[in-house]
């Protein structure tokens, strides 16, 4: 640590479905400018750009997740017939694995926790050793959509659900500066969606796309219409409330255990599985550190 005076950092990285992709750009920007990631503490989606950041693909990891589009989307989604989630997980591992390669959290070049929830218990559940894709998917397993993971004998859920910042892990390190991302700001009026060639494409798809398209869309917190009225499906209202819990959580927690500084992502800024929108929410990532932590007063007003 001694190479990088000043710039040794503890990474804390939120939950928060596809604008978790956003870590990427965050990533990015602190590379760009000299800090030096020497412990990684994340939840959910945190968990998993994190956790591939520490084993060095996530250039490899960015490539992939920038040529998807709703089909490729779809494809992931193994759909559990039992009642603990709606899709379990497997399929999205098992690529990660290809991608990574089979890794043990121990052997990581980068110190590495990922957090997860023991519903039962009601208690964070800290996973810093064994296999890197069992943490990943007990981090990420978003209740109702994802099946709850089965770890050491207990039943865990997405971390987010205790702790969408988790920086208590970074407590211990002896890093120059603690830098959480938060992916549950407030919500920001009036988001602009960036249209990318796959989608001025997709009137042109066969007829098979555009039904997967919708499909996807329902899943992921779009608003079906009933004549003049809108509806919100069972999903669309648990996600929302689950944001919203998230956000409170995670200004609750930065109060009371303040990091550093802080780069924050507002809530609307994507939907939950909108990981086609992934270069727009890397770009967004990298434009916020810039924002937030271009100068020495960055992030400490903008939990």
């Amino acid at each position: 640590m001694t190479d990088n005076p000043g710039k040794n950092v503890s990474l804390v990285l939120g939950s928060g479905g596809a604008r978790g992709l956003a870590h990427i750009g965050i990533i990015h920007w602190l590379e760009k400018h000299g800090y030096c990631v020497q412990s990684i503490s994340g939840c959910s989606m945190g968990a998993v750009i994190g956790g591939i950041y520490a084993a060095g693909k996530l250039d490899e990891y960015e490539r992939w997740v920038c040529a998807v589009d709703k089909m490729d989307i779809v494809s992931l989604l193994d759909f559990s017939w039992r009642r603990g989630g709606l899709v379990k997980g497997e399929k999205i591992i098992d690529l990660l694995r290809e991608l990574v390669g089979d890794q043990n959290i121990e052997n990581l070049p980068i110190r590495f926790t990922a957090v997860a929830a023991d519903i039962k218990a009601e208690k964070e559940v800290w996973i810093q050793k064994g296999c890197l894709f069992d943490a990943m998917r007990a981090s990420m397993s978003l209740p109702m959509f994802f099946t709850p993971f089965e770890y050491k004998g207990a039943m865990l859920i997405d971390g987010g659900v205790l702790n969408p910042v988790p920086i208590a892990p970074t407590f211990s390190d002896h890093t120059d500066l603690t830098i959480a991302v938060n992916l549950g700001g407030r919500v920001r009026p009036n988001i602009p969606k960036k249209v990318t060639i796959r989608e001025r494409d997709a009137n042109e798809r066969s007829d098979l796309r555009d039904s997967i398209n919708r499909f996807i869309e329902r899943l992921q917190n779009t608003i079906s219409r009933d004549g003049d009225d809108d509806v919100l499906g069972v999903y669309d209202i648990a996600n929302q409330a689950f944001d919203a819990m998230q956000g409170t959580i995670s200004r609750a927690k930065l109060a009371a255990y303040p990091p550093d500084k802080v780069v924050t992502i507002p809530r609307n800024a994507c939907g939950i599985l909108e990981f086609d929108r992934a270069r727009e929410m890397i770009e967004l990532g990298y434009e916020s550190a810039r924002e937030q932590l271009g100068n020495d007063d960055a992030g400490k007003d903008r939990v």
